[in-house]
């Protein structure tokens, strides 16, 4: 536990509306939604949005009157753009600090505790101004000594305009920093969830301040090691370890939710194979190699019966090599499809990596450092094409055998940043 550290959080605020926003300036001010895969639900909303009573994960389809009487503007989640736009952000901030921990697409945190900043807030005002000119997306600064106390400052600054967008608890004499605990239901306390907060509410808790004065011993009892952990936390100690950029991911997966129920197995093997060789790509961009890949197939969980199926495949040889990864899913798969079965969504995923310059051979010779070397030449020419002359330039035959499993994007924004057909055009006068 560390209580010397100062952390910072990047929030960037309502951000795949913002980033339509980017590129739609006329939307300022408008009530604006992006919607999840087959533009099912709201998984973002703009501030005038949100004050039409529209909730996070609203359907669509129960929400449509409201989007017509307020002319609300929607979108198919457009998540190239997204990660395009994130990826800009990290790299202004990483020019501040290389200790960095990208924790989701819109939000990091900064390990400030190595930097002579004698005014945080000031600091924090001119990142913000930054990220602004430079990227055009808007966020909320949260600065204190403990994770849990940076998202509660973010938070609070993203709410209380009179902030400015930046709340730093350094400093700050404690009966303030109590006063903005009193204020966070504890339903909104970072690490509680839906799921806690009933318990914690019947022990009398309902603010972050009530839970901050709470028993570390039955918080525990409650909460496992996590409850303790995250009393310490609302009182300004350290207790997470910070993931900087750099470290290798441990698991690597990639789902969907398909466009239409189906059960035709051309078609699911077209997606397995899609997301196996997606999963392989990042593999690779890691530097890593997988002893264990699995799959899963899922009905709807909003039609009776739902049911789900997993498979894993164990390689003798750790690989990263597309093909291999997607004709042993797909093999998988047979074994699981049952064609009386309307599957709604599916997925894959990687574990047990070993880093690729560590490959040995075994004494019974399963593992082939020929193959190995054999099989990474092929993926960088692979690669190499597709990063040259464009992505899906060369493709396995398996992806192309349908597309009706693919999500429907009916209201996708265009690729401003990806695709050279998309990029918006400038017509001036003289």
């Amino acid at each position: 536990m560390k209580s010397n550290r100062i952390l910072a959080l990047i929030d960037c605020n309502n951000f795949f509306v913002s980033c339509e926003r980017v590129f739609r300036p006329d939307l300022e001010g408008r009530p604006v939604v992006v919607l999840s895969s087959n533009d099912g639900c709201a998984v973002a909303r703009s501030n005038e949005a949100k004050a039409l009573g529209i909730p996070m994960g609203a359907p669509a389809f129960k929400y449509r009157q409201v989007f017509e009487e307020h002319k609300v503007v929607k979108f198919s989640a457009n998540f190239e753009l997204y990660g395009d736009m994130s990826r800009r952000i990290v790299q202004i901030l990483t020019d501040i600090t290389p200790r960095i921990e990208i924790y989701s697409i819109d939000e990091c945190f900064l390990d400030l505790s190595e930097l002579s900043i004698a005014d945080l807030t000031a600091w924090g005002k001119a990142v913000r101004q930054t990220v602004w000119e430079q990227v055009g997306i808007p966020v909320s600064i949260g600065i204190a000594t403990s994770k849990t106390l940076a998202k509660l400052a973010s938070e609070r600054a993203k709410k209380d305009q009179s902030l400015g967008g930046v709340l730093s608890f350094i400093g700050l004499p404690e009966p303030a920093i109590s006063q903005y605990r009193q204020q966070l239901p504890i339903g909104d306390v970072w690490g509680v969830g839906w799921r806690m907060t009933p318990k914690l509410r019947t022990y009398g808790l309902e603010t972050a301040e009530d839970l901050r004065r709470f028993s570390p011993q039955l918080a525990q009892q409650l909460m496992g090691i996590r409850g303790r952990q995250l009393i310490a936390e609302l009182n300004g100690i350290s207790c997470h370890s910070f993931e900087q950029i750099g470290r290798k991911a441990k698991s690597i997966a990639r789902t969907r939710t398909f466009g239409e129920d189906v059960s035709d197995l051309y078609i699911i093997e077209s997606a397995i194979a899609s997301f196996a060789v997606q999963a392989a790509f990042k593999l690779r961009k890691s530097g890593q190699l997988t002893r264990r890949a699995a799959l899963f197939l899922t009905t709807s969980r909003f039609k009776p019966g739902y049911k789900s199926w997993t498979s894993e495949v164990v390689f003798e040889q750790p690989t990263a090599d597309s093909g291999t990864l997607a004709a042993a899913l797909v093999q998988s798969l047979g074994k699981l499809h049952n064609p009386i079965n309307l599957y709604h969504r599916a997925g894959v995923w990687l574990s047990d990596f070993i880093d690729e310059q560590q490959l040995q051979t075994d004494l019974l010779g399963h593992i082939s450092l020929d193959f190995h070397h054999k099989s990474g030449q092929r993926m960088q020419s692979f690669d190499a094409i597709n990063r040259r002359y464009g992505r899906g330039t060369i493709t396995f035959a398996a992806e192309k055998l349908a597309k009706r499993w693919q999500p429907k994007q009916q209201l996708r924004s265009p690729h401003y940043v990806s695709d050279w057909a998309d990029l918006p055009i400038v017509r001036g006068r003289r």
